[in-house]
């Protein structure tokens, strides 16, 4: 599945970014789909995972109670609502799809292209 990720940019602390990952495929429903980061100088990390329906999430301790996931199976595009943004969540934002979130959250399957979040202090 090919992924086209987008609505990265420069926010100061504190302050909100939406990203969207839009889906390829119309097969798009019965994937879990997630999104990853990458640091500058760092790993990649996972951020947070939902399954095909939508019913169960899982987010990292990091941004768990700040970042919301979402999708809208009709529009075969995911949602990464971020709220109170700090300096430590820049980073290029990846999102992600894989047949099953174990495989997903294991760093397998397909990957978008990122978008960069910057956040100023």
């Amino acid at each position: 599945v090919q992924l086209q990720a987008s609505g990265g940019g420069l926010v100061q602390a504190g302050g909100s970014l939406r990203l969207s990952c839009a889906a390829s495929e119309r097969t798009f429903s019965t994937y879990a789909m997630g999104w990853f980061r990458q640091a500058p100088g760092k790993e990649r990390e996972f951020v947070v995972s939902i399954t095909w329906s939508g019913s169960n999430t899982y987010y990292a301790d990091s941004v768990k109670g700040r970042f919301t996931i979402s999708r809208d199976n009709a529009k075969n595009t995911v949602y990464l609502q971020m709220n109170s943004l700090k300096p430590e969540d820049t980073a290029v934002y990846y999102c992600a799809a894989a047949p099953a979130v174990s495989v997903l959250r294991n760093g397998l399957g397909s990957w978008g292209q990122g978008t960069l979040v910057t956040v100023s202090s």
